[in-house]
């Protein structure tokens, strides 16, 4: 049936950003501007394989969701723009993966949208009660062993022959599939067990405490922490020495260059190549393909070392101070409890605590981690594919398509993929001039009461006032009043353009 409710807001595009429908039923749907996973101009390569949505329809079909049963793409100017997909007929739209159109899966019986939505609620707890079991004891391991594999071919790329590494691509593909998967059973899980506590927080407390909630949803032992346990340690290493010291005066691949002078530096290299082995799995925007990791390049890692370094970072006492607010919250939390109230809250937040190390954990082996070997596994074809002739960078191959690098693989001599790499590039140069509107499409009531949009900032977007022209309306990184002048960074490659004192304005900082 049709959506009746109410519009709220409509935007069809205009002469600053137009916007190509493919169809009447396509304006209907509320289109939101990614602006949280992909702000920056989209590489072709990711668009095509990489997405997160590309694996939604699985999600919502597992957990029986009432509100929608798959989640789509569009391209706009280069700008990433989702929508849900109601269980709806109306709404039957053709949308693309793997650089193939598909209709979404909308069940075919009627009363599918009102009946299974019991099922959510009854199955939703078990995986918040088991899902932190499941994932430490079977899930881990299994990405764990999908990540090695491809790191096995990574590390011996030059051995590999050209076709074999478009095996691993469809293998690295799979892996990318299959670990989207279990984030998106992670996600559900986690909701299932942060309503829970907020449901007993109400019940024995009689009201949430959103403060005391963000406190005890931190984590005190995960990935993210083994990794700043390990460049804490390199640090420390580092301070012991004059000659490592003198070193990271410098930056950067300058810092790389001094420590292969000496003995030392280099013994102090070889931590960090473990690092980058290790953790170095992650880039500036973890979305996207474009973005050299960590992994590729020293530079990056050097300077968070020479950060730690200025400002003598305690690793052991930051640890320490948030796993002691943990403690403090939870204690906050049950005070004043007795019998079976102290019971059920003790019990809700004791699978709180669980889950709280999966958030960070998840980046590491599959927002960061896996879309980041999906690269380097790109960028080993890439290299390959210059040494053949038929790109001039490695990183030519994230500006084709999938079937177009697949077609360059079968036909190196004739297909010309320098001159769609060229415009690609070009394209997406010119994009970074357009400012993407905050949804494209129609807002209605219904549409808005999707359970996710909340992490855009809608509905609120739609009825935040316009600043004043001259003005720039955001969020402050740090406490205080300043005045200086403002420099609008829309790319990494803008970065030195800013200067001491200067206020920068960007989409979003990472951290």
């Amino acid at each position: 049936m049709a959506d009746t409710s109410k519009v709220v807001a409509e935007f069809f595009g205009s002469p600053e950003f137009p916007v190509q429908w493919q169809s009447e039923a396509e304006k209907k749907l509320f289109w939101v501007y990614d602006d949280l996973h992909c702000p920056q101009p989209l590489s072709p390569m990711y668009f095509d394989i990489g997405g997160w949505w590309l694996s939604c329809d699985h999600m919502f079909r597992r957990f029986g969701t009432p509100f929608a049963v798959d989640w789509t793409a569009k391209n706009v100017n280069g700008y990433l723009y989702t929508t849900a997909i109601p269980q709806d007929h109306d709404f039957e739209v053709p949308a693309m993966e793997y650089g193939s159109t598909y209709h979404p899966r909308i069940n075919l019986d009627p009363e599918y949208g009102t009946r299974i939505g019991a099922y959510l609620g009854a199955v939703l707890p078990t995986y918040g009660l088991n899902f932190a079991t499941w994932w430490r004891e079977r899930l881990v391991p299994e990405m764990r062993r999908n990540l090695d594999y491809l790191e096995s071919k990574i590390f011996k790329a030059d051995e590999i022959p050209l076709m074999e590494w478009a095996v691993i691509l469809e293998d690295a593909i799979d892996i990318h599939d299959r670990h989207w998967k279990i984030h998106w059973m992670l996600n559900f899980a986690q909701l299932s067990a942060t309503l829970n506590l907020q449901a007993v927080m109400q019940e024995v407390h009689g009201k949430v405490d959103p403060t005391l909630l963000g406190r005890l949803q931190n984590s005190a032992a995960d990935r993210n922490w083994d990794a700043l346990e390990t460049l804490w340690k390199i640090k420390e290493t580092a301070k012991k020495s004059k000659v490592l010291m003198e070193a990271f005066k410098k930056t950067g691949m300058e810092i790389h260059a001094e420590l292969t002078k000496t003995a030392e530096g280099k013994k102090l290299l070889e931590a960090v190549t473990a690092y980058q082995k290790e953790f170095g799995w992650h880039a500036v925007w973890s979305h996207e393909f474009i973005f050299p990791s960590r992994f590729e390049e020293a530079g990056p890692v050097l300077d968070v070392i020479k950060g730690y370094i200025e400002s003598d970072y305690n690793y052991p006492k930051a640890v320490k101070d948030l796993a002691d607010d943990i403690k403090a919250a939870s204690a906050e939390m049950l005070k004043g409890l007795k019998g079976e109230a102290l019971e059920k809250m003790k019990a809700a937040n004791d699978i709180n605590l669980k889950m709280a190390p999966l958030t960070p954990d998840h980046h590491f082996y599959i927002d960061q981690g896996t879309n980041q070997h999906m690269r380097v596994v790109l960028i080993s074809i890439g290299k390959k594919l210059v040494a053949e002739g038929a790109l001039d960078q490695p990183d030519d191959v994230i500006f084709l398509k999938y079937n177009e690098l697949r077609y360059l693989l079968g036909d190196l001599k004739s297909y010309d993929a320098r001159s769609i790499v060229k415009k690609r590039r070009e394209e997406r140069k010119q994009s970074y001039k357009l400012r993407p509107a905050d949804f494209i499409g129609t807002a209605t009531e219904s549409q808005l009461a999707f359970p996710y949009l909340n992490l855009w900032g809608f509905p609120e977007k739609l009825n935040r006032a316009k600043a004043e022209k001259g003005q720039v309306t955001g969020l402050a990184a740090s406490p205080g009043v300043i005045e200086g002048t403002a420099k609008v960074v829309m790319s990494i490659d803008e970065f030195d353009e800013v200067n001491p004192g200067d206020i920068m304005v960007c989409q979003m900082t990472n951290p």
